[in-house]
């Protein structure tokens, strides 16, 4: 059965033409994996599935990922991230590297979704890492990214009963009625660099837009791994973001509309 993987020109560049042949005809590619994102379990002959490369100095190990969740795509890692936390699952090796393997490199994991607060709806995004995030030049044990984002104006929230206080610096951008990236302060530059950005432009529902059009600001709600997980439905999704808030794992902010 053909495989369902979704090889992006900048992984073919890196893994060669013929290795990109060899997966997309299956002759490489795995049937069941552990998606990087959410680590749910996948099936690239049933599902569409993107290949996802890690590259650190001197080694790449490709791991595998639901479409939904990541585009195909390369993610530099240092070479200590690569070798110290890969850890193989199972099946067949490319090129002597593990295939079906889990660097813990945080990736952001963006969700859309609109968010009742005080009878009204407002647009909102959602963040929560694939894995533990550490202070930069720390080594860890532990996740920084709630004090992180503390730091930078984000404010812990106990329950979602009104809106947030816009965060000035920061923006969402929005062009074409799709969702590009998340702007911060450029430091120095003075110009606006990208907290986040996607891959490709992501889609966003219809009332979605709307919502954005009418307050021009989307809520932010950031919340650590593990604490949010994938929710296929607003109102689940909503549950998850009140128990987080209740837990005190949650932080928030308002952030200006940039673009259309």
């Amino acid at each position: 059965m053909p495989r369902m993987l979704d090889v992006s020109d900048e992984v073919r560049a890196e893994i060669g033409d013929e290795e990109a042949e060899r997966l997309l005809a299956g002759a490489t590619a795995p049937g069941s994996y552990d998606c990087t994102s959410c680590r749910t379990p996948g099936d690239c002959e049933q599902e569409r599935t993107s290949t996802v490369l890690f590259v650190g100095e001197e080694t790449a190990v490709l791991a595998f990922a639901h479409a939904s969740c990541l585009p195909s795509q390369v993610v530099k890692v240092t070479e200590e991230q690569l070798r110290g936390a890969v850890r193989s699952i199972s099946g067949d090796t490319v090129d002597h590297e593990p295939e079906k393997a889990v660097p813990e490199q945080a990736v952001l994991g963006v969700t859309s979704g609109l968010v009742l607060i005080a009878g009204e709806l407002h647009p909102a995004l959602v963040v929560e890492p694939t894995a533990p995030v550490v202070r930069p030049g720390g080594s860890g044990p532990g996740d920084e990214f709630l004090p992180l984002l503390v730091e930078q104006g984000f404010l812990p929230v106990a329950d979602l009963a009104a809106v947030p206080p816009v965060l000035h610096g920061w923006s969402v951008l929005l062009a074409a009625g799709q969702l590009h990236a998340v702007l911060q302060p450029g430091g120095e530059s003075g110009r606006p660099v990208a907290w986040w950005q996607a891959h490709q432009p992501l889609q966003v529902t219809e009332g979605w837009r709307t919502a954005a059009g009418k307050h021009q600001q989307v809520l932010l709600f950031a919340a650590p791994v593990g604490a949010i997980g994938r929710q296929p439905r607003e109102d689940l999704l909503r549950d998850a973001l009140d128990k987080a808030a209740a837990g005190g794992r949650l932080v928030a902010a308002a952030l200006p509309l940039a673009g259309t």
